[in-house]
């Protein structure tokens, strides 16, 4: 017993724990490169922005000790009042927090600040760890998918009250982890539908979308289904319905006549479709009639989401992501910036303080959300190639960690914490390189911070705990 209970020092996957400090020291070399300055080239010193990052990056080394020492059980039995801590935090911050780059999400403790909303991530996937390792919890129980949903929405609806859009879409990462632990394929496909049907509507007019909607629904179910002559009539009623609905649409201009027009034509349609179903006896009628008119009202829902919810900045970023708008100059100055300086470095980089566009400060928050390109202008082609590859092991590892744990809590909390990694290094990258919009995404162990740091380290030596008493049967 005694054995057992010390032989988790000699468990330990210390080629994670290795990845974990090239990739922080690494991340700390490329601060100081991304904020040098002449008149205080020591990287000690303390006034710095690359001093401060070495004493968070000490700090949170203690607390990666201090993790792995806690005791196993404490994890799962504490899940969910830490997840409560956590929410309690988020709506904490909502009242007396400081507002940072428009966002209302940082505490104030002492000389320094803390982010709930990293630490939210922790939490979370402590409390969906602790919920699907239950008894009776399944992902195809409607109401397990209730509780997971609640779980993953609440620090969402919190978040985006802050605003701080960038945080609140990495906690959809946990998807992921619901289809590994057996959320039907279908679900998952219906989301990256979703995904596709909103892009699709922000370039593509309504009169064309929705129709195209209506006809390539109706032809999948007729292939599926092979009731031609049933679906060709259905296919009729329906577009007439909400080809009245449309004309409505363009003649009312009242949000409560919409809404009741769109409501009477859900309602009309569906009753007429299910009567007409159960006499032809056709299946599945119901869910495909759910599926096309829920993309139709997504479709609406992604308009006014995109001119009323979103700041006018967010809507011109996304516009020139989509390339719908070009301002590179303005909006789009940073990312601009970014490709340049990321282009510059060729293969091999300008070398270690010789980045032109890092040294005379052309890309702002180089140091945060924009140190991939100064990885890009100093070390070159050689040097991104590097560090995502640095990450890609590192989620290979946290995979294959996940694979040979023996209790579901180890297991899903694994897939939860290389989820929110893939998440944030795909979506910095994608941010530095034009391909998504910018949201503010911290690049993990990279990008300066204390809050992100130490939630990140926090999250990834839970797990290194969890692994190295892999043997231990966790209840």
């Amino acid at each position: 017993m005694i054995d057992r209970k010390t032989s988790f020092v000699r468990n330990i996957d210390w080629v994670t724990v290795i990845i974990y400090l090239i990739l922080v020291l690494m991340g700390w070399i490329n601060i100081y490169a991304a904020v040098y300055n002449e008149d205080h080239k020591n990287i000690f010193d303390f006034s710095q922005r690359y001093g401060s990052q070495m004493l968070w990056i000490l700090f949170g080394i203690g607390l990666a000790i201090a993790v792995v020492m806690i005791d196993l059980k404490f994890y799962t039995f504490f899940s969910y009042i830490i997840y409560a801590f956590c929410l309690i935090l988020l709506i904490l911050v909502l009242g007396v927090g400081s507002t940072v780059n428009g966002n209302k999400a940082w505490l104030h403790l002492g000389h320094f600040s803390i982010q709930p909303a990293e630490f939210a991530k922790m939490g979370t996937a402590l409390a969906l760890s602790k919920y699907l390792s239950g008894y009776n919890s399944k992902v195809t129980n409607i109401k397990s998918l209730f509780f997971l949903g609640s779980i993953i929405f609440l620090p969402m609806l919190l978040i985006i009250m802050q605003p701080d859009a960038g945080s609140m879409l990495v906690f959809l990462s946990f998807s992921i982890v619901l289809f590994r632990e057996g959320l039907p394929g279908a679900v998952l496909l219906f989301g990256l539908s979703l995904a596709v049907l909103m892009i699709a509507a922000l370039l593509v007019a309504k009169v064309i979308i929705i129709p195209t909607i209506i006809i390539v629904g109706f032809l999948g179910f007729a292939i599926y289904s092979k009731k031609y002559r049933e679906t060709i009539i259905g296919f009729l009623f329906f577009g007439a319905i909400f080809l009245l609905f449309q004309g409505f649409f363009h003649l009312s201009h009242k949000k409560i006549e919409l809404f009741t027009i769109f409501t009477i034509a859900f309602i009309s349609s569906g009753a007429i479709m299910a009567v007409f179903s159960f006499f032809k006896r056709i299946r599945y009628v119901g869910a495909f009639y759910l599926f096309l008119t829920s993309s139709i009202l997504f479709t609406y829902c992604v308009d006014y989401g995109f001119h009323h919810v979103l700041e006018m900045h967010q809507q011109r970023r996304m516009n020139i992501v989509l390339g719908i708008e070009k301002d590179p100059l303005g909006v789009g100055y940073n990312v601009n910036q970014s490709m340049i300086a990321i282009g510059s470095g060729g293969f091999l980089g300008k070398g270690f303080l010789q980045g032109t566009q890092t040294k005379y400060n052309f890309v702002p928050e180089q140091s945060t959300d924009f140190i991939f390109c100064t990885v890009g202008e100093e070390w070159g082609f050689l040097g991104t190639f590097t560090v995502s590859g640095l990450f890609l092991f590192l989620l290979l590892r946290i995979v294959n960690m996940a694979e040979r744990q023996r209790s579901t809590f180890s297991r899903v909390y694994a897939y939860c914490v290389a989820s929110i990694l893939f998440m944030h290094f795909a979506i910095n990258v994608g941010m530095t390189i034009g391909l998504l919009p910018v949201i503010g995404i911290p690049l993990p162990f990279f990008s300066y911070g204390g809050s992100s740091l130490w939630s990140f380290t926090i999250l990834l030596f839970i797990l290194v705990r969890l692994d190295a008493s892999r043997l231990e049967l966790l209840k």
